[in-house]
Protein backbone atom coordinates (compact mmCIF):
# COMPACT_ATOMS: atom_id res chain seq x y z
CA UNK A 1 0.00 0.00 0.00
CA UNK A 2 1.45 3.67 -1.11
CA UNK A 3 1.90 5.03 2.16
CA UNK A 4 -0.11 8.58 2.41
CA UNK A 5 -2.28 8.15 -0.40
CA UNK A 6 -6.29 7.64 -0.96
CA UNK A 7 -8.20 7.88 -4.14
CA UNK A 8 -11.73 8.83 -3.57
CA UNK A 9 -14.10 7.43 -6.33
CA UNK A 10 -16.47 4.73 -6.87
CA UNK A 11 -16.85 1.86 -8.85
CA UNK A 12 -19.22 3.30 -11.92
CA UNK A 13 -17.36 6.85 -12.35
CA UNK A 14 -15.58 6.65 -15.78
CA UNK A 15 -13.02 9.12 -14.75
CA UNK A 16 -12.31 6.88 -11.83
CA UNK A 17 -11.89 4.06 -13.91
CA UNK A 18 -9.22 5.67 -15.88
CA UNK A 19 -7.32 6.40 -12.78
CA UNK A 20 -7.68 2.47 -11.39
CA UNK A 21 -6.27 1.77 -14.92
CA UNK A 22 -3.13 4.57 -14.47
CA UNK A 23 -2.85 2.70 -10.75
CA UNK A 24 -2.97 -0.79 -12.42
CA UNK A 25 -0.58 -0.25 -15.21
CA UNK A 26 1.73 1.23 -12.69
CA UNK A 27 1.72 -1.19 -10.11
CA UNK A 28 0.31 0.92 -7.55
CA UNK A 29 -1.40 0.01 -4.33
CA UNK A 30 -3.40 2.68 -3.57
CA UNK A 31 -6.54 3.12 -0.65
CA UNK A 32 -9.63 2.88 -2.24
CA UNK A 33 -12.56 5.10 -0.74
CA UNK A 34 -15.24 4.42 -2.64
CA UNK A 35 -17.98 7.58 -1.90
CA UNK A 36 -21.19 5.57 -2.61
CA UNK A 37 -20.93 2.34 -0.28
CA UNK A 38 -19.27 4.49 2.74
CA UNK A 39 -21.23 7.89 3.05
CA UNK A 40 -18.66 9.25 5.61
CA UNK A 41 -16.10 9.19 2.79
CA UNK A 42 -18.25 11.58 0.23
CA UNK A 43 -18.94 13.76 3.91
CA UNK A 44 -14.96 14.35 4.13
CA UNK A 45 -14.63 14.40 0.39
CA UNK A 46 -17.15 17.14 0.59
CA UNK A 47 -15.56 19.05 3.26
CA UNK A 48 -12.22 19.16 2.24
CA UNK A 49 -12.94 20.09 -1.25
CA UNK A 50 -16.23 22.15 -0.75
CA UNK A 51 -17.48 19.21 -3.50
CA UNK A 52 -18.63 15.93 -4.30
CA UNK A 53 -17.25 14.83 -7.86
CA UNK A 54 -14.69 12.05 -8.36
CA UNK A 55 -12.19 11.21 -9.09
CA UNK A 56 -9.90 13.17 -5.99
CA UNK A 57 -6.23 12.02 -4.41
CA UNK A 58 -5.92 12.64 -0.95
CA UNK A 59 -1.81 13.18 -0.52
CA UNK A 60 -0.08 13.39 2.81
CA UNK A 61 2.83 14.19 2.69
CA UNK A 62 3.88 14.23 6.17
CA UNK A 63 1.56 13.84 9.19
CA UNK A 64 -0.77 16.93 9.04
CA UNK A 65 0.08 17.90 6.15
CA UNK A 66 -2.76 16.64 3.45
CA UNK A 67 -3.52 18.22 -0.40
CA UNK A 68 -6.85 16.85 -2.58
CA UNK A 69 -5.88 17.04 -6.08
CA UNK A 70 -8.62 16.35 -7.97
CA UNK A 71 -9.50 15.90 -12.13
CA UNK A 72 -7.96 11.92 -13.27
CA UNK A 73 -5.42 13.72 -16.07
CA UNK A 74 -3.92 15.54 -12.81
CA UNK A 75 -3.78 12.37 -10.77
CA UNK A 76 -2.44 10.60 -13.47
CA UNK A 77 0.51 12.61 -13.98
CA UNK A 78 0.94 12.74 -10.01
CA UNK A 79 0.96 8.71 -10.22
CA UNK A 80 3.20 8.66 -12.98
CA UNK A 81 5.86 11.16 -11.35
CA UNK A 82 5.61 9.25 -8.00
CA UNK A 83 6.31 5.86 -9.81
CA UNK A 84 9.35 7.34 -11.56
CA UNK A 85 11.18 8.47 -8.28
Amino acid sequence: MEPGLSLYQFPGCPYCQRVRDALKRLKLDVEMRDITAQPQYRDELVRATGRGTVPVLRIEDTPGSVRWLPESLDIIRYLEERAAR
